[in-house]
């Protein structure tokens, strides 16, 4: 599951995720920005002038980004060469990432058509503490792209992305993704501020739920999509097997409380952002993030059971049987306009316990769904650049 696109990017996504862990790295930051500063200029031939470009794709922050990039433009000046702010004869494009061991910055660098890739790394800091069970959350970039990411769904031969106006299918080539086909996608009514929207793949068929509308089409033998006007309730998987139909607020961003249960049982709570579900010793509870700011717990027939202070208004249920229960990931309370952060959780006794870290993103995480399995997909706007990424996350349980 690694996203690029034709030409340097399809080059950069399979060196992300094919590169050995172990690849020699450097001790820190620093270190690993002067040695692919000597790279680059190794490569760059006699009055070559460089320019560079920089996108952060890690969860390091804007102002670490910033210190790579002064102690790699220093080091290229202190070996002779010439940077200037665009149009150089030698162009790089420098990109911050991570596996699962190191953080890596590669260099994608063209000069007409001779392209090459360059790739410095430094080891990531050993983890915190570990829980008693052993969770850990773990993290790879999924997609990147400047429109706003509402949804992503994989499929057996590649991954579908949907964004405002439109959705694109990606087929999977070697180790990258190449856009196959897209479509329009119509809305019955203008998007909301902050618009929301879910994707639902079985074999061929598509179905995706928008503001006031449904649309249904299919990937083979070509993609389609066909949109109607609808106020029929959106089908939310909420972890491992539990499924909930909930009335979406055409006008707005929000489910307003009518849901349908699984068992077909018809009932209201409060209106609110994202739902879950978890287990707890073979007792399910939903917990759902409040159009107020509250997280409530919920019993199975979703009567109050507890309150969940400092979370976000975004959740994902994941089915990853760590210990006793089921995990479910929550974003932190906070601004749309401040780094976010994302945690897993379980339900002990009717009240919340953290089981990992918060892991730490460069931007707000505008969207969070359960992925199926033990993994759900987080999007982030990064606050540099205001581009979105879409985040591959998955609960890994301990031996």
């Amino acid at each position: 599951m690694i996203a690029a696109v034709k030409g340097p990017h399809a080059v950069f996504a399979a060196l992300l995720f094919l590169l050995p862990t172990d690849t020699q790295a450097a001790d820190d930051l620093g270190g690993a920005a002067r040695e692919l500063a000597r790279k680059v200029t190794a490569f760059a031939g006699r009055g070559d002038s460089l320019s560079a470009t920089w996108r952060n794709l890690s969860g390091l922050s804007g102002g670490e980004l910033t210190q790579a990039r002064t102690v790699f433009e220093n080091a290229v000046r202190d070996s002779g060469a010439r940077l200037v702010d665009a149009g150089g004869t030698l162009e790089l494009r420098i990109t911050l990432s991570e596996n699962q061991s190191q953080y890596l910055l590669s260099g994608e660098a063209r000069r007409g058509e001779e392209r090459q890739t360059l790739i410095s790394a430094w080891k990531r800091p050993a983890p915190g503490p570990a829980t008693a069970a052993g969770i850990a959350l773990e993290r790879r970039p999924l997609w990147e792209q400047a429109e706003p990411i509402l949804d992503i769904a994989l499929t057996p031969a590649g991954m579908l992305v949907l964004s405002p106006g439109k959705l694109k299918l990606y087929e999977r080539r070697d180790a990258a993704f190449e856009e196959r086909a897209s479509v329009p996608v119509t809305t019955a009514r203008p998007w909301p501020r902050d618009p929301r929207a879910r994707l639902s793949v079985n074999g061929n068929a598509v179905r995706a739920f928008l503001p006031g509308t449904q649309c249904t089409g299919s990937i083979e033998p070509a993609l389609t999509l066909d949109c109607r006007a609808s106020d029929e309730p959106w089908t939310l998987e909420a972890g491992g097997r539990s499924v909930l139909l909930a009335a979406f607020s055409g006008g707005r961003n929000y489910f307003d409380g009518r849901i349908v249960t699984q068992s077909g049982a018809r009932k209201s709570v409060a209106p609110f952002y994202t739902t879950g579900a978890v287990e707890d010793q073979g007792r399910v509870y939903w917990l759902i993030t409040l159009v107020d700011g509250r997280t409530q717990i919920l019993d199975a027939n979703f009567e109050a059971a507890g309150a969940v202070p400092g979370w976000g208004s975004d959740l994902a249920a994941t089915s990853a049987r760590c210990g006793g229960g089921s995990q479910i990931l929550a974003t932190k309370a906070g601004d749309a306009r401040e780094p976010d952060s994302v945690r897993a959780y379980a339900v002990v006794n009717r009240a919340a316990v953290a089981l990992t870290g918060p892991m730490e993103f460069g931007g707000p995480v505008t969207a969070l769904w359960s992925a199926g399995g033990a993994s759900a997909v987080a999007v982030v706007r990064d606050l540099d650049t205001g581009r979105y990424t879409a985040w591959f996350l998955t609960v890994v349980c301990g031996g």
